[in-house]
């Protein structure tokens, strides 16, 4: 049976990820009386809609709504012929099955999207932390407040793992070794957790379930509308109209009028369809930003196993309520930051045959800020379709001399790490092919002026279109090594407000 689409809604919001949700979130609060819907291409793994899927008791449905969320059927990554590496496919996502490299570049390998409700949000670390020095955005008024309303939606702590049992003695380590010259907010410290530690001692994980809260669910204004992929904005006269959207379960076409839309699909997806839709500033899709990351992995010197740490029941690397991040913040100096989680498992083969003592093995992530340039960017072949039938996707994108040195130095910071923290298990830190963070950024950046090097204002409204915003990753302008979520959804909170504000009572 077709699906009853509204014919109009005062504010259309494409993609379920943390920022769409804000923007539900923040407008159900503000304004009530508004009539809101949002559209996801993929599906509803579980309930709450956009639940984290560490969230789900069972293996088996957890396993499943992974595969559920890895992209269109028709469109497999195949593995990529001549790479040094084999391409990183991580469960609940989908790698782009070409167009990820050009000829003469190093392109994005591992560069990959999720579809479902929830977005990438539903499989992520849940890592918040605040950006500093050149992270910040210099010219958005009240940014901090903004974050503040962030860790609020998102439900950030930083004190969820305070009884880790080797937690304290990790941060005194690599405090000594990094906190020399660091101002207070940047030397190291607990990472912030989008987690709720119960009373019981379980750890939830924050998902968009969590952003759009009850007051979104319990809002009879509000619909979702899983598998409804947005084919098209409508604009005319400088003005947003509406939405096309194609019904995923059977193919059928709807137009939804709105007085607002906002387009927050992802970095790579959202220019994606403000091309696919005619709506082409110089900026679009520019400005790729990935994190180069490195990793390692150490046994603790002189630590005993702790007590009742018991190896992770799926036989992977996970952080349990046993377990610790801390954090080695960016700083304009050493332009990366660090994360060092404990895991009840090596990631990587142990050496000899002995056992490590439960909770004794860290892994260490260190992710680099990006030299920004025009030329790194995501464009669009009309005359190739993707999976879902939109413009296929093609990645520009090089490392500069300042790249390869910014990574030459977090690898040495993260040898350093190492070696305060104990012994490592391989002879050298892995530098993993590019696209492997996930944290991509740039593609619809916000800007002062509509100088031709952004797509939106600082309310994430695009440039020459009245009523069209943008947001998620994609949207931050700076150069960040930090994990961006907090960030963008601190963005998002600051459109929806705006909306919010400008967007008059519907008369009659």
């Amino acid at each position: 049976m077709t699906r009853n689409f509204p014919g109009r809604v005062d504010v259309a919001i494409v993609g379920s990820g943390p920022c769409g949700a804000a923007y539900a979130r923040v407008l159900s609060e503000r304004r009530p009386d508004l009539t809101i819907a949002t559209f996801e291409v993929g599906p509803l793994l579980a309930e709450p809609p956009g639940v984290h899927v560490k969230n789900i008791a069972d293996p088996a449905e957890r396993a499943r709504a992974q595969r559920r969320s890895e992209g269109p059927a028709s469109a497999p990554a195949p593995a990529g012929a001549g790479e040094a590496a084999p391409r990183l496919a991580r469960a609940g996502t989908f790698l782009l099955p070409d167009g990820y490299r050009q000829p003469g570049e190093d392109g994005l390998p591992n560069v990959a999207m999720s579809s479902n409700v929830g977005g990438m949000g539903a499989h992520w670390t849940a890592a918040c932390p605040r950006p500093g020095g050149s992270e910040r955005i210099p010219f958005l008024p009240g940014l901090d407040d903004l974050l503040a309303e962030a860790e609020r939606l998102l439900g950030v702590s930083a004190h969820a793992f305070d009884d880790a049992p080797f937690a304290a003695e990790v941060r005194k380590r690599l405090s000594a070794a990094f906190d020399t010259g660091r101002t207070g907010d940047r030397q190291v410290q607990p990472m912030p957790l989008a987690v709720h530690r119960h009373e019981d001692g379980r750890v939830t994980w924050s998902g968009a379930d969590v952003v759009f809260g009850d007051v979104t669910r319990a809002n009879p204004r509000y619909t979702l509308f899983p598998e409804a992929l947005v084919t098209r904005v409508r604009v005319a006269d400088g003005r947003v109209r509406g939405l096309l959207v194609r019904d995923q379960r059977d193919g059928t076409e709807h137009e939804v009028r709105a007085e607002r839309v906002v387009v927050a699909a992802d970095a790579l997806r959202t220019p994606q369809l403000l091309w696919a839709s005619g709506v082409r500033p110089p900026a679009l899709g520019r400005y790729l930003n990935d994190q180069s990351q490195v990793i390692f992995a150490v046994r603790l010197r002189d630590v005993e196993a702790a007590a009742g740490i018991a190896a992770d029941p799926d036989g992977g690397p996970e952080i349990v309520r046993h377990s610790g991040v801390s954090w080695v913040p960016f700083t304009d100096e050493e332009p990366f930051h660090g994360q060092v989680m404990q895991l009840d498992a090596s990631p990587v083969p142990l050496p000899g045959a002995d056992r490590p003592a439960p909770g004794s093995i860290v892994g260490l992530g260190w992710f680099c800020a990006k030299d920004l340039r025009a030329s790194d960017r995501v464009a669009f072949d009309d005359r190739e379709r993707d999976g879902y039938g939109m413009p296929a996707m093609r990645i520009h994108y090089r490392l500069t001399e300042r790249d390869h040195a910014t990574l030459a130095a977090a690898r040495a910071a993260i040898r350093r790490a190492a070696d305060a923290l104990g012994e490592p298990l391989d002879p050298e830190p892995i530098t993993l092919a590019l696209g492997a963070s996930l944290h991509y950024q740039g593609t619809v950046r916000m800007g002062t002026s509509d100088d031709g090097t952004s797509v939106c204002d600082p309310t994430g409204q695009v440039w020459g279109v009245q009523g069209l915003y943008v947001a998620g990753n994609g949207v931050i302008p700076t150069s960040t090594a930090c994990n961006p979520t907090l960030t963008s959804v601190a963005l998002a909170v600051a459109g929806a407000r705006h909306i919010g504000h400008t967007l008059a009572p519907r008369q009659g």
